[in-house]
């Protein structure tokens, strides 16, 4: 109830919670064990897991230096994967290092901006020389821009969508042909939000999110049967910098006072933090929800309950649509 009130008072309403969940494309008890090896074959039609086994494999997690995605890798880390996350800050990137055990020769930090198409390629080419195909591709890195569609530029829009959106398709349009080329089973992830699900007084953060929970849901029905996981991970509050988003903006994109809403003080802004760190999710514990979903392959990995009604009725339309689509 605490974290609910907490979010309902917030102008960054992109934090609010999010879900546990169901069945096939939902994980029936959030964090359970997954099964120990995926089938030997997958029809078409029946729930793949081609990453129910992980350990050996390869992961690569934009945005992993901080937040959500650094506990992804620890927990990726953790299960026996290789690691590789990218960054922008270099004093993030020697941080996060510490969480993994000293000279661990399983994990790989690059500098990487998710918009740069041709640094995408590369960041996947040195991925592949330092650990050799990649299994799990995880689109994290994001930005928490708190602009209103009602107020927001050209500026804001292209900065939001094309980190946003824009990186997400920048990975997938980069990784997707090398899985399936290698054959040997892949999972695709992109993290999403709360505001994937809900609408919010944050116009350009809730478009990005809402676009790609639809691409990610369009490649489950594309991949199915193809060896080749999907997931989307809807978070609702988990410690990270996101709210310091602004730091990252280019010179080229920056807004006179996009720093925050023009209601929102200061101090406001100092409590809100001060609120995020005492009620936010660990990121550690956020990661091992993933790997759980990504294990299961479950389209939709939420960490809170306060949406599971919304995710329940997504779940039927969904399975309405693909039995409709074979009958």
């Amino acid at each position: 109830m605490e974290r609910r009130q907490f979010l309902q008072g917030s102008s960054l309403g992109m934090a609010a919670a999010a879900t546990g969940a169901f069945g096939n494309l939902l994980s029936p008890t959030a964090g359970a064990a997954a099964p120990a090896a995926a089938p030997a074959a997958t029809p078409a039609g029946v729930h793949q897991r081609p990453l129910a086994d992980v350990r050996g494999k390869v992961a690569f997690i934009t945005g992993g230096s901080s937040g959500i995605g650094l506990g992804m890798g620890q927990a990726f880390s953790e299960a026996g994967m290789k690691v590789i996350f990218t960054y922008l800050n270099e004093a993030h990137r020697d941080e996060a290092l510490t969480h993994f055990k000293p000279g661990n020769a399983g994990v790989h930090a690059l500098k990487l901006d998710v918009t740069d198409r041709d640094a995408m390629q590369r960041a996947a080419d040195e991925a592949e020389r330092v650990f050799g195909k990649v299994h799990l591709l995880c689109n994290n890195a994001g930005i928490g821009l708190r602009a209103p569609a009602k107020e927001a530029g050209y500026k804001d829009w292209d900065w939001g969508l094309g980190v946003n959106l824009g990186g997400v398709i920048n990975g997938l349009v980069t990784f997707l042909p090398r899985m399936r080329a290698h054959g040997e089973g892949a999972h695709l992830l992109t993290t999403g939000s709360s505001a994937s699900l809900v609408a919010g007084n944050v116009g350009v953060y809730v478009t990005s999110k809402f676009a790609v929970m639809g691409l990610m849901e369009s490649l489950r029905d594309e991949l199915d049967g193809q060896n080749i996981g999907v997931s989307i991970f809807c978070p609702g509050l988990v410690k990270s910098n996101i709210a310091a988003s602004e730091r990252n903006r280019p010179a080229e994109l920056r807004v006179e006072g996009a720093a925050a809403p023009a209601a929102e003080t200061p101090a406001q802004m100092q409590e809100f933090m001060r609120r995020f760190a005492e009620v936010g999710m660990e990121p550690l514990e956020a990661g091992r929800l993933v790997l759980a979903g990504v294990q299961h392959n479950d389209l939709y990995i939420l960490s809170h309950g306060e949406f599971r009604g919304v995710m329940r009725e997504r779940d039927w339309r969904l399975r309405e649509r693909a039995a409709a689509r074979k009958s």
